[in-house]
């Protein structure tokens, strides 16, 4: 076989993942000449809302806000180009992922190894949404506050 046709068929990248790397390759640029601006991952993270569509970028505005009251200590950054927030080390702790960035049906909260969540031998650490009630607002409260106890 041909280097190229093994080439081919050994490419596992989609390329939306292709793409999600070379955002964050930019991100980690960004975040070696700007440190832990807050005001510099705040502007990243608006960005990142306007790039979605208006459905997500509802909830993932919602999730901002909810993040800056529930856990004031985080600060705000891109991850893979979506909202995401980090700890005082620059750890991501949470993240919001829009249900479009790879074809998904629903958007992700999620939460990284460095939020405070473990419950013995296993927890949830992602959450699908579809839409964001007061229900779920609660819920993610709940989550942030925990992950930073």
């Amino acid at each position: 076989m041909s280097p190229k046709k093994v080439a081919a068929k050994t490419n596992v990248w989609s390329d939306e993942e292709k793409a999600a790397m070379k955002e964050r390759a930019k991100e980690l640029r960004a975040e070696e000449r700007a440190g832990k601006d807050r005001a510099a991952g705040e502007k990243a993270v608006l960005a990142a809302h306007a790039a979605m569509k208006e459905s997500e970028r509802a909830m993932a505005k919602k999730i901002h806000e909810i993040v800056k009251v529930s856990a004031p200590a985080l600060i705000p950054k891109t991850w893979y180009g979506m909202p995401a927030y980090a700890n005082a080390d620059g750890k991501v702790v949470c993240f919001f992922q829009a249900g479009s960035k790879y074809g998904s049906r629903y958007c992700t909260f999620g939460l990284t190894d460095s939020a405070n969540l473990d419950d013995g031998n296993m927890w949830a650490a992602g959450f699908a949404l579809i839409k964001l009630s007061d229900a779920e607002e609660k819920k993610i409260v709940a989550l942030v506050k925990k992950a930073m106890s």
